[in-house]
């Protein structure tokens, strides 16, 4: 690098993190569209379909497991990533995915942020209920409506793949998986942030302030009124309050990447062969 050039990589606090936002069972990186955009310009977010769900196709060597679906997570993200943080974005069965995967990011994990995702309590029966339900769904489900138009909006459950759709549900239920929710809540070396609506039904905010306490270092923020879709339908205060917690733990938006960058403190003044 020559003397007086800028400094293309910065300290890591002077990178503006990469959100990688996974959605949760039988649905599709589109349902964080409205967040995204709520998010946009300060953070750049991306929000991949998880194998077998949406359009992307499951590799076949891709177990559908919570173990093997974020050692994929962790290999996508850095691959998306680069050299720059992440920050794991997870909804719901997603949230179990991302606490899977943080321990295969290492130091470039920047934060977790877990949206309707809790538990760590196994209960056999309502268990028992949600899987003979997921089950009959994806057994009656009418794919057909897939293929008319104007039914973008539905298809992600009515084109996931069987296989995956069975084994992540199956997976996330079994009373093992469950009880180690806690202890890899506990394993995370970074800062959290929940978020969960205060009339979700599915995931109830006892259950998320349940699994919350375990980690080291978080914060939770209930969403008054709202339910088990907040980026769909409460985006712009759900951005405020990841953003005000991503300045709070010193992660510049990207306006304020570029202006480091930009200032005389980001050139390097030594001069390399």
């Amino acid at each position: 690098m020559q003397a007086g050039a800028p400094s293309t990589t910065g300290s890591p606090l002077e990178r503006s993190p990469l959100l990688v936002c996974v959605h949760g069972w039988l649905l599709s990186g589109r349902l964080w569209q409205p967040l995204t955009e709520a998010l946009s310009p300060d953070w750049e977010c991306w929000t991949p379909d998880l194998p077998g769900f949406g359009r992307a196709p499951r590799p076949r060597g891709l177990q559908p497991s919570l173990a093997s679906y974020g050692r994929w997570l962790a290999e996508a993200a850095r691959e998306q990533a680069g050299d720059r943080p992440v920050v794991l974005v997870g909804h719901s069965l997603g949230g179990s995915l991302v606490v899977h995967a943080a321990p295969h990011l290492g130091s470039q994990l920047a934060g977790v942020v877990q949206v309707a995702s809790g538990g760590g309590v196994f209960q056999p029966r309502p268990f028992r209920m949600v899987r003979r339900g997921g089950a009959a769904f994806l057994r009656w489900r009418p794919g057909w409506l897939a293929q008319l138009p104007g039914t973008e909006g539905i298809r992600s459950p009515l084109v996931a793949e069987l296989r995956a759709a069975r084994g992540l549900l199956a997976s996330s239920m079994q009373r093992g998986a469950v009880r180690q929710l806690p202890s890899l809540v506990a394993q995370l070396q970074v800062p959290s942030l929940w978020l969960v609506g205060s009339r979700d039904t599915v995931m109830e905010p006892r259950y998320v302030r349940h699994l919350a306490g375990y980690s080291p270092e978080h914060q939770v923020e209930v969403l008054e009124g709202e339910g088990h879709l907040p980026m769909r339908t409460a985006p712009v205060p759900m951005a405020a309050l990841i953003s005000t917690w991503l300045g709070e733990q010193g992660w510049p938006s990207r306006a304020a990447e570029d202006q480091s960058l930009a200032s005389p403190r980001s050139w390097s003044s030594a001069s390399c062969a």
